[in-house]
């Protein structure tokens, strides 16, 4: 009973605004997704979407970009990996930042290969269009369209899959899935139609590491790593969350839940939530 109420207690009962970054160029894909630079106080805003048919005079390269601004978001620069971005993060055991890309779970890809990369950022801060290899395909992961989080202690991924409330618990070492979590949606009395489909954020609060968006009740979602509904944090009521929410638009980085907000902004509005202490 104590347990329970002290974690309870690390939730805050109606999130809080910790920066909002307006984009200042429209995406060049879908908004999929932010992450923290530590070592410079930067955020990286992922863009995500095919690559097109390749031809005679292009390749298959995905156009989608990767912008940086600075903590207090000033636009810094953009730039084309040429990848299709589903998740970005940082990994505090390369001190890189990395992404992983759509179809990381299959060998039928778009090229570059699929997988995950790190991206290169300079001195400035800017991010650049040289990447390195850190894993290639791994049908651990499940749905094409995931939008995994790590774990940098566990060196582990937390993959949601689509269209229910199974989260696999992916190790890159392994080929198949090391975990399955199965999150308990009647207790909050959620549809898993309610919940954003392919994302779950992973906070490091021992407790509340696991973070997802209830896009038809405003809400944000809190679960143990056993699936444990542990409690929620309201979001404003004002803010008209758009049902692409299920499947992008989302990142959790420097301790908060990202969320784009389609209608704020000529290009939109990314709010970061602090959600759980």
């Amino acid at each position: 009973m104590g347990l329970a109420f002290q974690a309870q207690a690390e939730i805050l009962p109606q999130a809080e605004v910790g920066i909002k970054i307006p984009l200042v160029k429209k995406p060049s894909t879908r908004p999929m997704t932010v992450a923290y630079l530590p070592a410079n106080q930067h955020y990286y805003i992922a863009d995500g979407g095919l690559a097109p048919l390749g031809s005679e005079f292009e390749a298959p390269i995905s156009k989608s970009e990767v912008h940086a601004y600075t903590a207090d978001g000033t636009y810094v620069n953009s730039a084309k990996p040429g990848f299709d971005n589903r998740s970005l993060y940082y990994n505090a055991n390369s001190g890189k930042l990395e992404t992983v890309t759509y179809n990381i779970s299959s060998a039928v890809g778009f090229l570059p290969n699929t997988g995950i990369f790190s991206l290169e950022v300079n001195e400035k801060g800017e991010v650049l269009t040289s990447s390195g290899d850190v894993a290639q395909f791994n049908p651990a992961f499940g749905d094409a369209g995931t939008m995994p989080s790590y774990d940098p202690v566990s060196n582990r991924y937390f993959a949601k899959q689509e269209r229910g409330n199974l989260v696999y618990v992916v190790d890159l070492k392994s080929r198949e899935k090391v975990q399955e979590i199965k999150l308990d949606l009647n207790t909050p009395q959620v549809a898993h139609d309610d919940i954003s489909d392919h994302f779950v954020g992973f906070s490091g609060v021992a407790g509340n590491e696991l973070v997802l968006l209830d896009v038809d009740h405003k809400a944000v979602l809190i679960y143990d790593l056993n699936g444990q509904y542990v409690g929620k944090s309201e979001l404003p009521k004002t803010m008209k969350l758009r049902a692409q929410n299920h499947y992008n638009g989302l990142g959790y980085s420097n301790g908060m839940l990202f969320v784009y907000h389609e209608n704020e902004g000529e290009f939109g509005t990314y709010y970061g939530f602090r959600v759980v202490k």
